[in-house]
């Protein structure tokens, strides 16, 4: 029986991106909601803009798909392309882990202030752009 390893690979690079995806969500969605209940103690308005930080890393998920379907179409080595899809995939993890606790910080700052929502975005956008890397130089490789 061939086990083609490389759509293994194809559904990893998904799938650990989603995970990757799932858990910076989780950080920055909590310190949003706590930030916002600190707004409410304080009689502030709660700014809906601190959604960009919470919901930051979800995009992740969506460069582990693209990276997926152009490896389900490779005619590349198994075996590279089941390393290129846990190498790829835990990459594009971390990004989103990175990337939900710099909003998680960002949306704490900006409930407090009310101040430099642009600078922590900016933050959350370095974090954004290691995945995006990734997933570039994974599409080129295979």
């Amino acid at each position: 029986m061939d086990l083609n390893f490389g759509l293994f690979g194809a559904a990893a690079v998904l799938g650990i991106s989603a995970v990757g995806s799932a858990i910076g969500l989780a950080i920055a969605g909590q310190a949003t909601v706590g930030a916002w209940k600190r707004c409410y103690m304080n009689n502030k308005p709660a700014p809906f803009l601190v959604v960009a930080f919470a919901g930051a890393p979800l995009t992740q998920t969506i460069y582990g798909y693209l990276l997926m379907n152009a490896m389900i179409s490779s005619a590349k080595d198994s075996w590279y392309l089941l390393g290129v899809g846990l190498v790829c995939g835990l990459a594009i993890a971390a990004s989103a882990v990175a990337q939900g606790k710099a909003g998680a910080s960002g949306s704490d700052a900006y409930c407090e202030t009310g101040k430099g929502f642009s600078q922590y975005i900016t933050v959350v956008g370095l974090c954004e752009t290691v995945a995006l890397f990734v997933m570039v130089f994974g599409l080129i490789s295979v």
